[in-house]
């Protein structure tokens, strides 16, 4: 028995523990890391209600300035078209007026008045500009030349000396309008002793040698003298002619830019195109540009506002009108050309007539105190010429005129 209850013991120690844990803590405690589920009541829901609804409305203002910003943007850009537009179409109105002024005024120049009178006193048969005259030298040469100085020992001689001043007093040679008179006189006289020489044995070939070796010593300068002035008119004629180019261009651009601006170009019919574009300058200028776009505007005004997206959707010519602008000012670029060509044949005019003058002297035709002093002249006319067209065509006018145009800035 004592064996058995020995036996048994540990069992009951064991028992006992447990027992007395349990007496200790009939409930078991629950783990730490599990929360208690919450209740949802009335006043937790609408909470989350209203919490939403905040957060949609802060949604919507954002996205309404956000809307609102691109409508700003939006408008200012079609403001900042408008007001580019606006102002190059302006600025083009005087463009187109400055243009047309200065090409008629280019057009009409070949020299000045005082320019003029000089060379044709240089050309003239009868000046003694340079100490003598054509028409004098020649009969001279003949008497002293051609008749061994016995011009009046016969009547033949008589009759060939009045025979050669009827020919330089010739009014087929003053009739002439060229540099030519001089040239034709010359050549007229030679024919004229070769043919008297076929029945004048007294005139032989070398006299007629000695003679018109003499003679063209005033060839040669009378020569250079009119190729000095063919080159300056044929270079004139072709400045001309790409003023009057460079204006048909300019009739056909404004032919559109005027129909844009509701002012179209009347029919030429008739007239030249100087003619025209003269009598629609008299009306279509700056002011009438300034008030088509006021009337524009208001068109488009409500309430004191401008819609300018409207104006532009409803006018898209205007930006077409804007868009050609680059080509007027290329044609500005090409009229300063064709007005720097002008000086540069004038340059090369005064050149060839000293070049002529110089010969004068070389040849022994007139002493070069005299050649010096008409060099010295037609300098100061020829710089008399450059200022006066200057002071008259104003090119910075035009200039400052072009640089007001943003033409760089193509409108889409």
């Amino acid at each position: 028995m004592l064996k058995l209850i020995r036996w048994m013991m540990p069992f009951a120690m064991t028992g006992f523990v447990t027992l007395t844990a349990l007496a200790q803590d009939p409930t078991p405690t629950p783990p730490t890391d599990i929360k208690p589920p919450q209740v949802r009541t009335a006043d937790t829901t609408i909470k989350k209600i209203m919490e939403d609804l905040q957060k949609v409305s802060d949604s919507d203002k954002q996205n309404a300035k956000a809307i609102e910003q691109l409508s700003l943007g939006r408008e200012l850009d079609n403001i900042t078209k408008y007001d580019l537009i606006k102002n190059n179409l302006i600025q083009a109105s005087e463009t187109y007026y400055l243009l047309n002024k200065k090409i008629i005024d280019l057009k009409s120049r070949t020299t000045t008045s005082n320019l003029d009178v000089f060379i044709t006193s240089l050309n003239n048969p009868e000046s003694k500009e340079l100490g003598f005259s054509l028409s004098d030298r020649v009969v001279e040469l003949v008497e002293k030349i051609i008749l061994k100085g016995k011009s009046d020992k016969n009547e033949r001689n008589t009759k060939l000396v009045e025979s050669t001043k009827s020919i330089i007093n010739s009014p087929i040679f003053k009739s002439f309008t060229s540099l030519t008179p001089p040239l034709a006189i010359a050549s007229s006289v030679m024919n004229f002793l070769h043919s008297v020489s076929q029945s004048n044995k007294a005139i032989n070939h070398k006299l007629l040698q000695d003679f018109e070796k003499e003679l063209n010593k005033y060839v040669i300068y009378y020569t250079a003298l009119n190729d000095a002035n063919q080159k300056f008119e044929f270079g004139l004629n072709f400045n001309k002619d790409q003023l009057s180019l460079l204006q048909d261009n300019m009739y056909d651009h404004l032919a559109f830019t005027a129909q844009v601006l509701k002012t179209p170009l009347p029919a030429r019919g008739n007239k030249t195109i100087a003619e025209s574009l003269n009598e629609y300058f008299i009306d279509f200028r700056k002011d009438k540009v300034v008030d088509f776009f006021a009337k524009l505007e208001a068109q488009y005004s409500k309430g004191g506002k401008i819609n300018y997206e409207g104006l532009l959707r409803d006018n898209p010519n205007l930006k077409e009108a804007n868009n050609q602008l680059e080509d007027l000012v290329l044609m500005t670029k090409r009229f300063e050309n064709l007005y720097n060509e002008y000086f540069s044949l004038l340059d090369s005019y005064y050149t060839k007539v000293n070049h002529s003058l110089r010969l004068a002297q070389d040849n022994a035709l007139a002493e070069r105190a005299i050649v010096e002093a008409k060099q010295n002249e037609f300098r100061g006319l020829k710089n008399e010429a450059v200022q006066e067209i200057q002071a008259s065509i104003n090119m910075r006018e035009l200039s400052l005129n072009v640089d007001k145009i943003k033409y760089r800035y193509r409108i889409f």
